[in-house]
């Protein structure tokens, strides 16, 4: 009999199911809560982690908060290997400190498609989060805030009339919602705009992270715009101004694009023909180059270079070359060089 993680990974990273052309891979919102009464998780001792684990696990059942037609997956953090743990965080539904050391009192539950999940003692003791592909800023606030309110329902939330919502960060008190937007953003990388770009991001109080967040590099040219401050603003306006910035970015990764294909075509398509050869025909590939011709190759996808590409393939490619992925495929724990060659096989499959 297969495992809860066994049927998780045979389907697709759901959130990667997008158009050619999107700039906008995913759209995600995480919501930070906590219960009334009860100690935060840095403050609790193990024995009340899984009291309140358990608690919170319950109110989403009796509720059917994640079912969605169909019953929820749940999985203790305790009880999966490491291997597990890091596809867990490759996939976007868990986080670095989640699936960190210690591990009693962790459940994660996902609903059947991967969409909505609840990391339970996390930082705090709920973190709610929905993603979808591409840009969808509303209709994913729109569904985190379903969830809220049916937990509301079930669950008393720590809260203060002042403060908002409290929660073990103080930079995450106030509406607890973080609001990001994964951007491809190759053109502007190749012009030499993106710092500049960056830059003025940050002066709109955003922050720019990697692919797996807080403390990640840029690779693979994707680039995590979330908004950095949650006390004193409402989530309405906290998305109106996310929503303006990403389109202003989009625009300009668009423009970018253009002049690159008019002013300084040969170095575009360069860039895009080495990146498919190392793929097409490497044996052995680090994480990093993979991520980076990657890239390019979609680019060249979104930009009508190639035909006979289908755009999911390589964006699944994003998430499968990871190394708990090539790992969980293989059935056992893989050498770095035996990873980098069975990452140069999954791309020659793939992009035949």
């Amino acid at each position: 009999m297969s495992s809860p993680i066994d049927d998780l990974f045979s389907l697709p990273v759901s959130f990667l199911d997008n158009a050619p052309g999107e700039i906008a891979l995913s759209t995600r919102i995480r919501l930070a809560r906590n219960l009334a009464g009860l100690p935060f998780p840095n403050a609790a001792s193990q024995e009340e982690k899984c009291d309140i684990c358990d608690k919170i696990t319950a109110a989403v059942n009796d509720g059917h908060i994640l079912d969605f037609g169909k019953k929820h997956r749940e999985f203790d953090l305790a009880q999966l290997s490491d291997i597990d743990r890091n596809v867990l965080l490759e996939r976007r539904l868990a986080s670095a400190e989640f699936i960190a050391p210690p591990l009693e009192g962790k459940r994660l539950l996902v609903c059947p498609l991967e969409r909505c999940s609840i990391m339970v003692n996390e930082e705090d003791q709920i973190r709610m989060q929905s993603i979808r592909p591409g840009f969808q800023l509303q209709e994913v606030y729109e569904e985190i805030n379903a969830i809220d309110d049916a937990l509301s329902e079930q669950l008393e939330f720590a809260f203060d009339n002042q403060l908002g919502f409290l929660t073990s960060c103080p930079t995450n008190a106030g509406t607890g919602m973080r609001a990001s937007v994964m951007l491809h953003l190759p053109a502007l990388v190749l012009s030499g705009q993106i710092l500049p770009t960056i830059q003025g991001i940050n002066k709109l109080h955003l922050a720019v992270r990697g692919i797996f967040g807080e403390g990640t590099d840029n690779r693979g040219n994707l680039f995590q715009i979330s908004n950095q401050y949650t006390l004193g603003e409402s989530e309405a306006k906290t998305i109106a101004s996310l929503d303006a910035v990403i389109t202003q970015l989009i625009l300009h990764e668009k423009q970018a694009r253009k002049n690159l294909l008019q002013r300084d075509r040969f170095t575009l398509l360069d860039n895009i023909g080495r990146a498919y050869g190392i793929l097409r025909h490497s044996y052995k590939l680090s994480s990093a180059e993979t991520l980076q011709s990657l890239s390019f190759v979609r680019m060249g996808v979104d930009m009508g270079f190639f035909a006979s590409i289908d755009i999911k393939a390589v964006n699944e490619l994003f998430i499968a070359i990871g190394s708990a992925h090539l790992q969980k495929s293989a059935g056992r724990s893989l050498s770095d060089t035996e990873r980098d060659i069975s990452r140069a096989e999954l791309c020659r499959q793939k992009l035949k």
